[in-house]
């Protein structure tokens, strides 16, 4: 069993309150040292002949294998596993410092192995999360559809040249016949490179957790792929469902082919549990996702489960929970709930056919709220996890948060939010069984 993070050297702990750039790297390259002394002490609870059906080698899966048993629900667990939503990134010292190093911005990193192996394990080795997760972009489909994606600055990820038609369409995107293992390897070639590299630095660094491979859902991807930004033309890919419905079934199908086979090559390459974001659910209404997006979301997980039963398989529609009860039916392992959902309806939603993962908001690992004026501390965020999982149930739970870190987030009270979701859930469970 992995020891909990109260039981890791007090130098975790301190690298978040560390008064300088340069102290706190010193302590982060402390963190790692005393986590692999911890890693190597760790042995998996599972025999061979329980490893999953894709692999063959005991060494491949990982030593805490708590989140892939909670997404599972095969059996009880100690206590509910936590990761974070870009839990890489702008909120870490570390992340701004290397990035600053290399010269590169976000967009650009995602093109060096390197870089993308560096930034997803940064968090992993600062904070005791239960799982790493691949450091993308959900738009790299969209570059690889001959989109072309650019950050300039101050207003996001933007798509300068979107589709304007299904003429457009035709001529700019590969042809469904054309998409399939050999296209995935030459258009994110890169990624699979990434990630085998992310598995072998792991394995140096003795980092015993999954690794979670991810991808974008097809409407999000249609979403951006002709409207261009999240931030304006919000109408244009419903107006796109409306005006064009045979094109985005053309669209939303080679979308569909080519996420099942990316999201595939990612386990091959070596992700343990993959993640699907419907990330603009927001942006349609429910009757057309009904009839557009919730086909593609039904054969993603008949296909992904049909090759890979024994590997998790999570699904966020950020922003329409109205689907989370059908989803739950389509063969997902976890339902994941945003900060709008009901907690205590949660359950009843999914019933026992999948579990849950979310709903902590963000808010509350920044010191102000965001807004100035809150007060939020180690304290409040101890008793503001105890609410989640009072409510949520600690067992098939991945306790996470209702949508990603923004940056403006407190190191240690992301450390301490972690550290509550363990202590906090393995004192429930130990009452709930004595």
């Amino acid at each position: 069993m992995v020891p909990s993070q109260s039981q890791l050297p007090t130098t975790k702990a301190a690298a978040v309150s560390a008064t300088s750039s340069e102290e706190d790297l010193e302590l982060t390259r402390q963190i790692i040292m005393s986590h692999l002394a911890k890693q190597s002490e760790v042995a998996s609870i599972y025999g061979e002949s329980l490893l999953p059906s894709h692999i063959s080698d005991p060494d491949d899966y990982p030593q805490n294998d708590l989140m892939i048993r909670a997404a599972l629900g095969r059996s009880a667990t100690e206590r509910t596993p936590v990761w974070l939503f870009r839990q890489a990134g702008r909120h870490l010292p570390e992340y701004t410092a290397y990035k600053k190093e290399v010269g590169r911005n976000f967009l650009e990193m995602l093109s060096y192995p390197q870089d993308v192996a560096e930034c997803t394990l940064q968090p992993v080795r600062r904070y005791d999360v239960d799982a790493a997760i691949l450091f993308s972009d959900i738009l790299v489909i969209a570059e690889a559809f001959n989109v072309k994606v650019t950050m300039p600055g101050g207003v996001g990820i933007q798509v300068p040249c979107p589709l304007v038609g299904p003429a457009d369409m035709k001529e700019r995107l590969p042809k469904k016949e054309e998409i399939g293992k050999e296209f995935v390897e030459q258009r994110l070639g890169h990624v699979m490179e990434s990630i085998r590299l992310i598995r072998k630095k792991m394995k140096d660094e003795m980092i015993g957790v999954p690794l979670i491979g991810f991808s974008a859902a097809p409407w999000t991807l249609l979403f951006y792929m002709v409207g261009g930004s999240s931030k304006k033309n919000n109408d244009i890919g419903v107006h796109w469902l409306k005006e064009y419905p045979e094109a985005s079934r053309d669209l939303l199908d080679r979308l569909t082919a080519v996420i099942i086979e990316y999201m595939s090559q990612q386990v091959e390459n070596g992700a343990h549990m993959l993640q699907l974001f419907e990330a603009m659910g927001m942006m349609i209404d429910e009757a057309n996702f009904r009839e557009f997006a919730m086909p593609c979301l039904k054969q993603i997980s008949k296909e992904l489960k049909s090759k890979y039963p024994d590997v998790p398989l999570m699904v966020f529609s950020r922003g329409a929970s109205f689907a989370n009860e059908e989803l739950s039916k389509l063969g997902y392992d976890v339902i994941t709930i945003d900060g709008s959902v009901d907690r205590s309806q949660a359950r009843a939603i999914v019933g026992e056919r999948t579990g849950l993962q979310g709903n902590y908001d963000p808010r509350e690992l920044i010191p102000d709220g965001g807004d100035g004026k809150s007060v939020n501390t180690v304290e409040t965020v101890r008793a503001t996890a105890k609410d989640l999982l009072k409510a949520l149930g600690p067992q098939r739970l991945i306790a996470n948060l209702g949508e990603g870190l923004g940056g403006k987030e407190s190191p240690e009270l992301v450390n301490a939010f972690v550290e509550a979701i363990h202590e906090e859930s393995e004192t429930i469970i130990n009452e709930e069984s004595s």
